[in-house]
């Protein structure tokens, strides 16, 4: 046996002998006697070699053909379309999703492979699929060389009519899901690569098992400014995806977002206030006891920004809230019952600390009378003699309206110990606004960076923004620290150095 046989021999390619040897004598001619015939034939096998992936999480573009095992999860419809040869026959494409354990991919089946798809394949078959990966419109795909079912595999991804939040799974598609709005946000934009502009947006949809975000694609962006927090929608053709760690519901050109006549409760579980530690991420709850007006200030990049403060309290303790861009936007007012999801606990000013509700947060204002139970313990049984021992966002589940405003209040009743001063219906509003202004009204020290001069200054420490009230003559990128009363968001600065 000649080397050219020996290489081929180790060889797993479905490339006939001839055509191998053909090719290495090509090689030869080609490198104009600078390779003999078994470097030539390596270098042959080098190109044929297929990459058998052992996971669908393991293809890459630009690998050479790729061999894996998938389960289909999704048949699109044949397209057709226009070849550069003008009198070559109309081109046809089928892409069919296929997913395992680790993930999912789109494989691009062409001409007489995507009329057999449309006819033989059917959602569920276990298919081996060699193809060539590539980066496409959507995201990695591979097309196909050559497809075949087998029956004995078995690939673990559950494929289902109709899905609940604790069903999805990386790499399954054709979901269909019936969630609540818990938040939605607005459209943004993007550069693609190839320089066109996409257009994304966001909403988040919860049910009796979870929550999930969703993420709509282009002419699909808008739909999240349809709805509203509370409203029933029915994801339709949704494919799930991984970010940052956690599982996301995408809705493409072929995924639609409807509202439907249903009911569907959604429970967030709550994390005590008093057991949030700096660094983690966290659902947080309670009854909101102070609100600051929203304050705008100058990005970097020359941007204009804003954030609002809220403060909450539970039976554990209180916090602050921090909200950014389009959540400084919500209508917050005291004594409301929010949930905030997804908040990063920070270090904030004078060791208290403060929950940040970034992009990726949900902010959930609660219908009066609905339920909410801390996730460490909840708020157990509901009957009368429990209800001192509720924690979390549980402690508010009954007369939530009262609780918030003694809270407001200062927990402090009246002379008569009723809660209400006995001069007259008002003064219950008075004392709420009395101990808000009490509360409102502090002398600070803040120190950070000038992001906005005039009036106001605002600094930015990188977590938090103040306005500053101050006659001082300050110089963007300036850091400085500033002492003085801070009165409704607003530090009324008496030293500036």
């Amino acid at each position: 046996m000649g080397v050219i046989e020996d290489v081929y021999e180790d060889l797993d390619t479905d490339v006939e002998f001839e055509e191998f040897e053909a090719a290495v004598e090509d090689k030869v001619e080609q490198m104009g006697g600078l390779a003999d015939e078994e470097t030539a034939a390596m270098l042959i096998a080098h190109e044929l070699r297929d990459e058998e992936a052992e996971t669908i999480a393991d293809i890459e573009p630009g690998m050479n053909d790729v061999k894996f095992l998938g389960k289909v999860t999704s048949i699109g419809d044949i397209r057709t379309f226009e070849r550069d040869d003008e009198d070559a026959e109309e081109g046809r494409v089928c892409n069919v999703d296929v997913a395992d354990a680790s993930g999912s991919v789109r494989v691009a089946l062409w001409d007489e492979m995507a009329a057999a798809a449309e006819e033989q394949l059917e959602v569920g078959q276990v298919l081996r699929v060699m193809g060539r990966p590539k980066e496409g419109y959507s995201g990695l795909e591979v097309s196909a060389d050559k497809v075949e079912p087998d029956e004995d595999a078995e690939v673990d991804v559950q494929v289902l009519d109709t899905y609940r939040v604790e069903d999805l799974s990386l790499g399954a598609s054709d979901v269909d899901l019936v969630g609540q709005v818990l938040d939605t946000d607005s459209v943004r934009t993007f550069d693609r690569d190839d320089g066109s502009e996409g257009r994304v947006a966001n909403l988040t949809v919860g049910d009796e098992t979870g929550r999930v975000r969703v993420t709509l694609w282009d002419d699909k962006a808008d739909l999240a400014e349809e709805f509203s927090a509370g409203e029933v929608v029915e994801v339709g053709d949704g494919y799930v995806r991984e970010r940052d760690g956690d599982l996301e519901l995408h809705v493409g050109d072929r995924g639609t977002v409807e509202r439907v006549d249903e009911s569907v409760e959604y429970v967030p579980e709550t994390t005590d206030i008093a057991d949030a530690e700096i660094g983690e991420t966290v659902d947080i709850g309670g009854g909101v006891i102070e609100t600051d007006p929203k304050r705008t200030f100058d990005r970097d990049d020359g941007s204009e920004g804003q954030v609002r403060n809220v403060r909450i309290k539970d039976d554990t303790g209180e916090i602050r809230v921090a909200l950014w861009g389009d959540k400084a936007d919500r209508e917050i007012e005291l004594a409301d019952r929010v949930v905030f999801t997804d908040v990063e606990i920070q270090d904030g000013w004078q060791d208290d600390l403060e929950a940040s509700a970034n992009w990726r947060s949900t902010v959930t204002v609660l219908d009066e009378g609905s339920d909410a139970a801390g996730a460490d313990g909840g708020s157990g049984s509901t009957g009368a003699g429990d209800r001192a021992g509720d924690t979390g966002l549980g402690a508010f589940a009954e007369d939530g309206q009262k609780a918030a405003a003694e809270a407001v209040a200062g927990e402090t009743g009246g002379e008569d110990g009723s809660g209400v001063e006995s001069d007259g219906g008002n003064a219950g509003s008075g004392g709420a606004a009395a101990a808000t202004a009490e509360r409102s009204a502090e002398d600070v020290e803040f120190t950070g960076t000038v992001v906005q001069t005039g009036d106001p200054v605002v600094l930015d420490d990188g977590q938090r923004t103040k306005s500053v009230e101050t006659d001082a003559s300050l110089r963007l990128g300036e850091e400085v620290t500033v002492r003085g009363t801070e009165r409704d968001g607003t530090i009324d600065a008496d030293d500036v150095f």
